[in-house]
């Protein structure tokens, strides 16, 4: 399926939306394969262990993964004595979580959020490289100050939008997706709206949320940002 192009209009974002969520149910077992063989150089260099030491560092109880796949996050944490539930709309992703343990998993749409999540009692709610949509991000950008428990903190890891735009306008809009780097098996991509530094900080601020922390991720090779992660609160 053909990813919108930048500007579309809200037919050709709910085609996106709807290409993100074909895509990840027909690429789960090999997504799920590639994950735990350690196939993904970025994630082992750089991205695993930084969205784990960002939460860490806060010391939670208990973390709401949003988007959590097939649960590597959730394990990891786990090995820490910190309290998981993911949620994916992959009903796949959620099976081979549950396989594996570490967590308690349920399969829920980003729109669904607020009204089948338990409100109030996370005090990490994170989402590690699974905004990908346009409407559905904000779907989740709506619930989370219900999500978490009062003086939670919200952990967006993602790629670095100046690393990710490649030869593209400098711009927020829909942008065709690639498994370049993830190795054979894979069938069509999935779409992902693509958001600028300021679409980022726009998207914050416009559903109340603080940004306490923002940080770069290098890669060691080339010194260059491997990613992005925010750590927002809800504002006073």
């Amino acid at each position: 399926m053909a990813a919108p192009k930048p500007g579309s209009g809200p037919q050709e974002a709910s085609v996106g939306e709807r290409g993100i969520l074909e895509a990840w149910k027909q690429n789960a077992a090999p997504w799920t394969e590639v994950v735990r063989s350690g196939r993904i150089a970025s994630r082992i260099r750089v991205t695993d262990r930084a969205i784990v030491d960002a939460i860490l560092a806060l010391q939670p109880s208990t973390v709401l993964d949003l988007g959590c796949g097939e649960g590597w996050l959730a394990r990891t944490l786990a090995e820490h004595g910190v309290a998981v539930t993911g949620v994916d709309a992959v009903p796949e992703l959620i099976e081979a979580a549950r396989r594996a343990g570490g967590g308690e998993f349920r399969v829920v749409r980003y729109d669904e959020l607020g009204a089948t999540i338990p409100g109030g009692g996370a005090d990490v709610v994170t989402c590690n490289f699974s905004l990908l949509g346009e409407v559905s991000v904000e779907a989740v950008f709506v619930a989370v100050e219900k999500l978490l428990a009062p003086g939670g903190t919200f952990v967006v890891q993602t790629q670095h939008p100046l690393a990710a735009c490649g030869d593209e306008p400098y711009t927020d809009g829909w942008r065709a997706g690639s498994w370049s780097g993830c190795g054979n098996g894979f069938g069509t991509p999935a779409p992902w709206y693509f958001r600028t530094l300021g679409g980022w900080l726009r998207l914050f601020r416009r559903h109340g949320l603080r940004l306490a922390d923002l940080q770069e991720p290098l890669d060691p090779d080339s010194g260059r940002p491997a990613s992005v992660i925010f750590a927002a609160e809800a504002a006073a």
